[in-house]
C-alpha cells in the first residue's frame, strides 16, 4: 500500500506565493518520477511539472518561470513553490509519483487533491 498526502493549499491574492508539499509512505522500494497537475472547474486535468528520479524537470508553459519543482528523496516528499499566482491558477492540486514496492512491481499513485485558490 502507498499514500501520498498534499498539504499546503489555500487562499492567496494575486501576485502571491504558496508552497505545496506531498509525502510518500507505505510499501516504498524506489520512487520514480514525481510530478503536480492541477484540475480546475469544468476543465480536465492538466500537468503542472514533473521531475524525474535524477532530479531533470519538465513545466508547463503557463508556469514556466513561476513555479518550481523539487523534491527531497530522504524525506520521499516532493515540493512545489508557486510564485506570481494568478486567479488561472486556481485549481485542485494533485501530486502523483511512480513507485517500485518490494513485489518489483511499479505503479503510479495520486494524492487526494489540495484546492488553491487565487483571489483577492
Amino acid at each position: 500500500q502507498v499514500r501520498l498526502v498534499e498539504s499546503g493549499g489555500g487562499l492567496v491574492q494575486p501576485g502571491g506565493s504558496l508552497r505545496l508539499s506531498c509525502a510518500t509512505s507505505g510499501n516504498i522500494f524506489k520512487i520514480y518520477a514525481m510530478g503536480w497537475y492541477r484540475q480546475a472547474p469544468g476543465k480536465q486535468r492538466e500537468l503542472v511539472a514533473t521531475i524525474g528520479s535524477g532530479s531533470s524537470t519538465n513545466y508547463a508553459g503557463s508556469v514556466k518561470g513561476r513555479f518550481t519543482i523539487s523534491r527531497d528523496n530522504a524525506k520521499n516528499t516532493q515540493y512545489l513553490q508557486m510564485n506570481s499566482l494568478k486567479p488561472e491558477d486556481t485549481a485542485v492540486y494533485y501530486c502523483n509519483a511512480a513507485v517500485m514496492t518490494s513485489s518489483g512491481a511499479t505503479s503510479t499513485y495520486w494524492g487526494q487533491g489540495t484546492q488553491v485558490t487565487v483571489s483577492s
